[in-house]
């Protein structure tokens, strides 16, 4: 059986974690997995009961053949994974996807901001974002309400490539209203998740998504966004996986220029025109 086929049936046992997941993926030594590989694993036992349960499970069978119709299926060992996430700590062990898996293979320039964006980020995605994909720019963000939706509209508009990384399963839409730019998306860039397709949004789950948001990127750019808020969240973890990290400047005024002007203070760089 292959790694990823297995580790998907360990992700749909129930009472499994990323911490077991982890512990019981870092024992898998070879492409191929075995029931004798896995009582080899140097594991406890509950594990080794677990792992074992999992291979052999006609359900999760059935369940694997159900999802790989509605998706593709790709695992931490898989050569599509991009190599700046398999760095980042707690790197998502399975990704499900719909689109062009090649772009993980790109540049990714990472655009975040609040939900409650006003007519500024607008003003500048419209005219920075097609100077990025003038130069061969991916650009990435979670699909939210705000800045996010702005982001990649902003380059579906001048025909770039974009990545949406959603807080819940493929088979949910949220917010709504962007069902469409989510089909967009998916037929035209690439959706990407590391929930099972029919996981429901969880208020928990986004800040879980934004590790992925920065750990895909060469550069994190944050619009408008309050001091504390998801989008700083992205940012500060970009800071610790040694990425660059850009904020828009904004009025002491504005409190959605608290973030960003607190970001470019800590060392972040500010974008001042419109080409990079």
């Amino acid at each position: 059986m292959e790694r990823t086929n297995f580790l998907l049936r360990l992700k749909l046992q129930k009472g499994i974690g990323y911490v077991k997941m982890l512990q019981i993926a870092s024992q898998l030594d070879a492409a191929e997995v075995s029931i004798q590989m896995i009582k080899r694993m140097d594991l406890p036992s509950n594990l080794i009961k677990i792992a074992v349960t999992a291979y052999n499970d006609p359900e999760a069978a059935k369940m694997l053949q159900r999802i790989s119709k509605q998706c593709q299926i790709i695992s931490f060992f898989d050569r599509v994974y991009p190599e700046q996430l398999r760095q980042i700590y707690r790197p998502p062990l399975i990704l499900f996807a719909q689109g062009d898996l090649s772009l993980l293979q790109r540049k990714i320039f990472t655009i975040v901001g609040s939900r409650q964006a006003t007519s500024y980020s607008q003003q500048v995605l419209e005219r920075l974002v097609p100077n990025l994909v003038k130069n061969d720019w991916v650009i990435a963000s979670g699909l939210a309400q705000g800045v996010d939706g702005m982001a990649h509209q902003a380059a579906l508009n001048c025909h770039g490539k974009t990545i949406a990384v959603i807080g819940n399963g493929l088979n949910h839409f949220y917010p709504l209203h962007h069902q469409h730019v989510q089909e967009v998306i998916a037929q035209q860039g690439l959706l990407l998740s590391e929930y099972l397709p029919d996981t429901p949004p969880r208020p928990f789950r986004f800040p879980e998504r934004n590790r992925i948001l920065a750990g895909i990127a060469e550069n994190v750019l944050v619009t408008e966004a309050k001091a504390k808020s998801g989008s700083l969240i992205t940012a500060n973890l970009a800071l610790q996986e040694n990425r660059n990290v850009y904020a828009v400047p904004g009025p002491i005024t504005s409190e959605l220029s608290a973030g960003p002007n607190q970001l470019i203070a800590a060392g972040a760089t500010p974008i001042v025109d419109y080409q990079f």
